[in-house]
């Protein structure tokens, strides 16, 4: 029964998320205007920039900031105790997430479509940008690496996964021509769906393989090779033809998910087997503060979610009222998905007694993605009664596409900063979208396989430093948005004060970070966490200086 205490919970904080603090948001800090032009207006190429149907922008937005971290972030941090994570969640989710995304999307939309680093020299300065736009290289780098990785070991690890996983491009495919030519968008949906569990069904049945040893690689290095093709071909074509309908069917498959869990939890009505707090860690185990707050980081607020709103979103909304929609809606699905991720792997479906739970969490970081399937798996067939091997291939090609769309995202994401880099440092080749495509694809596959070998796993090498770095990147953006807002004379402290916590935590984790680094000698991510921990203070004081000088010149002009 207590997990229905944690739904509730949840559900009441993000309800009141949507309906009164958002609508306040939008109406008092950002002041939303039905007719100001936005940018895919403005610059409509038909390829970037193209004024999207709110509903399908949703659905991108949504699966391209989702990936597999509110997912994993939620299921090893319950490791403190599922009361932490609850909080955190739901706390983050309402005044933290959906305030820093929301206003990343409505920001870029008042600056052209820019990324968030690109603009924050129109509000801050050049140095701001240079700074701020190296960070963000780094996350899109780790973030691009890492899930080519996670996918393909979700291919090798569950067969079944791999017929659905690619069934649901074909079907994007589709969907994306019909949307084009005028097709309702309510039907498309329907027999969209239909079509990628009919896959699921298919998968489950027939599992597919690479073979152990091919052209000399590993079944995972071809995996991981497989995917970055199909992401560089992914990310030039023009987004209505695979990226909003291949995300927009992913976000329908999200509904049909969350619908099979959450009712799971109301048909069977499982008990908790995780303690509230966990009181039995290991000697030397991570503390809580402040590595909840890093781990946890998609499903509460991330700063990978302002690359995507100010990056991809940001040039396809039609209207800027559909930023409220797009970006806090965008941030409360997220937010249901920590949540039920935090019930399965606290439950009974996958401990049946708290001695169980405790032996799967013996250590910090040994639950994760897995640890999800198998515990929503066994909840979704004990509440509706469907077969294990569906219930198992249901949630693995949930994990495996979420990561895919964000992979696909990604590395757009990473051409358009190459591409803003030749507009900004004159460097005409850069400009063209085939060759920063290039430029990103070759750094992430640098990366994969130039330091982690034949195997492909080099992101591996530079994750531990994903969660400071996306979270210090997170509190960047509340930065430059509060600065904005300064310069606008609106009230900042909706945006100061979850950038000052955000900061501070992560800060604070990453200060964490570089002692274990130095003591082990790891030199490479030593450096690493250094440059992005001096970035940081640099674009603080920045900010604050430009914050004085502003407050500084409005004294003048009112005394005269």
């Amino acid at each position: 029964m207590q997990s229905i205490m944690i739904v509730l919970l949840g559900i009441v904080g993000m309800t009141f998320g949507w309906f009164v603090y958002s609508r306040f948001i939008a109406t008092k800090i950002y002041r939303l205007d039905p007719d100001f032009v936005t940018p895919a207006h403005e610059f409509n190429d038909g390829v970037d920039y193209c004024p999207t149907n709110k509903f399908v922008l949703w659905g991108h937005h949504f699966t391209s900031v989702a990936g597999a971290a509110p997912i994993v972030g939620p299921a090893i941090a319950v490791y403190w105790g599922w009361v932490p994570a609850v909080l955190w969640v739901t706390i983050g989710t309402v005044f933290f997430a959906g305030v820093h995304d929301f206003g990343a999307l409505w920001a870029s939309a008042r600056h052209k479509g820019k990324s968030i680093g690109a603009l924050s020299e129109d509000v801050i300065g050049k140095r701001t940008r240079a700074l701020f736009m190296i960070v963000i290289f780094l996350v899109l780098l780790m973030v691009n690496a890492v899930f080519g990785v996670v996918i393909a070991n979700a291919f090798i690890g569950t067969p079944s996964a791999v017929v659905p996983a690619w069934s649901a491009i074909l079907v994007a495919l589709l969907i994306g021509q019909f949307l084009r030519r005028g097709f309702n968008l309510t039907l498309l949906s329907v027999l969209g769906v239909i079509a990628l569990y009919a896959s699921i069904y298919i998968g489950s049945v027939v599992p597919m393989e690479l073979p152990d040893s091919m052209f000399g690689l590993t079944a995972n290095a071809n995996w991981i090779i497989l995917l970055f093709i199909y992401a560089s071909i992914a990310s030039m074509l023009p987004v209505w033809v695979l990226l909003q309908p291949r995300d927009f069917i992913n976000g329908m498959q999200l509904f049909v998910g969350l619908f099979l869990l959450y009712g799971a939890v109301l048909l069977s009505l499982p008990d908790i087997s995780a303690p509230a707090f966990n009181t039995q860690m290991v000697e030397g185990a991570p503390s809580l503060m402040p590595l909840l707050f890093v781990t946890i980081a998609c499903g509460a607020v991330s700063g990978f979610h302002g690359i995507v709103s100010s990056g991809t979103s940001s040039k396809q909304l039609d209207k800027e009222t559909d930023a409220r929609f797009v970006g806090y809606l965008g941030a409360i699905g997220e937010g249901s998905l920590a949540l039920i991720t935090i019930v399965a792997v606290s439950g009974v479906a996958l401990a049946a007694t708290p001695e169980l739970w405790h032996q799967i969490y013996e250590k910090y970081g040994t639950a994760g993605a897995g640890t999800f399937i198998q515990g929503g798996a066994q909840m979704i067939h004990n509440g509706w009664g469907l077969p294990i091997g569906i219930s198992t291939t249901l949630l693995a090609t949930m994990v495996v596409l979420f990561a895919g769309t964000t992979m696909d995202s990604g590395v757009r994401l990473q051409r358009y900063i190459i591409q803003e880099w030749g507009e900004i440092y004159g460097i005409p080749v850069f400009r063209n979208g085939i060759v920063a495509t290039l430029v990103a694809v070759t750094c992430c596959l640098l990366l994969a396989f130039g330091a982690g070998g034949a195997g492909g796993s080099g992101g591996l090498i530079i994750w531990p430093l994903f969660g400071s770095t996306n979270q210090i990147l997170a509190g960047m953006t509340l930065l430059v948005l509060s600065v904005m807002l300064i310069k606008l004379g609106r009230p900042a402290r909706y945006t100061l004060i979850p950038m000052v916590f955000v900061m501070i935590t992560s800060c604070w984790a990453a200060l964490i970070k570089l002692q274990e680094f130095w003591l082990a000698e790891n030199w490479l991510l030593v450096t690493i966490d250094l440059i992005v921990l001096i970035t940081s203070v640099l674009v603080i004081l920045e900010a604050i200086s430009v914050i004085a000088k502003f407050r500084s010149d409005n004294s003048v002009v009112s005394k005269s």
